[in-house]
């Protein structure tokens, strides 16, 4: 199985304190995503509002071609404050491995999002990685990015 690596960092003005709150809220994921994936939490993840490992986290999502397609994600780690990584249960990908962290800095916070991904069906998958899949990863990520600055400015 080939795997993808997409790294990406942000200088956002914010204290740590508000970026964890923010990022670390399921809730807040479709303020970030683009419209036309029609991104939807769908489970109250037993509602509890706090991030754990273990939380299980249920979406709906049109991720190519407005297909609608129920994705599951588990929190597997959390280092409150600093760090938490979540992975793919089940949804499109063969594997999903995304991995936030945040880190103090003057002015505010700096945060990296480390991403490692699959496509399922081989080399057709490998294909359609290189065609489209990860032209649309970087733009999910550029559209983040923007709207990160429209919600907490620029740094």
């Amino acid at each position: 199985m080939k795997t993808y690596l997409l790294k990406s960092e942000q200088a956002i003005p914010i204290s740590l304190a508000g970026a964890w709150d923010f990022f670390s809220s399921p809730l807040n994921l479709e303020k970030i995503t683009p419209k036309e994936m029609d991104f939807v939490v769908t489970s109250t993840y037993n509602g509890d509002k706090k991030m754990y490992a273990g939380m299980l986290i249920t979406y709906k999502v049109s991720p190519l071609f407005g297909i609608k397609m129920d994705w599951m994600t588990e929190i597997t780690h959390v280092k409150e404050g600093e760090y938490f990584i979540d992975e793919q249960r089940f949804g499109p990908y063969a594997l999903w491995h995304h991995q936030h962290h945040f880190k103090e800095i003057k002015g505010g916070v700096l945060m990296t999002d480390i991403l490692n991904y699959a496509i399922p069906y081989g080399i057709i998958g490998r294909l359609s990685n290189s065609i489209l899949i990860g032209k649309q990863v970087r733009k999910i990520f550029d559209y983040r990015e923007k709207a990160i600055v429209e919600l907490f400015g620029n740094f």
